[in-house]
């Protein structure tokens, strides 16, 4: 039996895709989620009203987004 009988949600996905050091590139939640790439926009739009959203570009040349972490969880308090 599942220690967790919560959800798993597409939103609960994206957060933690978006939690890693290296973020999430649209085509990456896309896939996790099965969204196409407009609804991956719409949602890191939506993200942007309430947290700190940034947006990196990774060796390769692609753009990667990453939930900026807060100043309570780098300090480990």
């Amino acid at each position: 039996m599942p220690t967790s009988t919560k959800p798993r949600t597409k939103s609960a996905i994206v957060a933690r895709l978006l939690s890693r050091d290296k973020g999430a590139t649209l085509d990456e939640i896309g896939k996790a989620t099965a969204w196409k790439p407009h609804s991956c926009r719409a949602f890191l739009t939506g993200i942007r009203k309430d947290t700190k959203l940034l947006r990196e570009e990774r060796p390769d040349g692609t753009t990667s987004y990453r939930l900026m972490e807060s100043a309570g969880e780098s300090t480990g308090e």
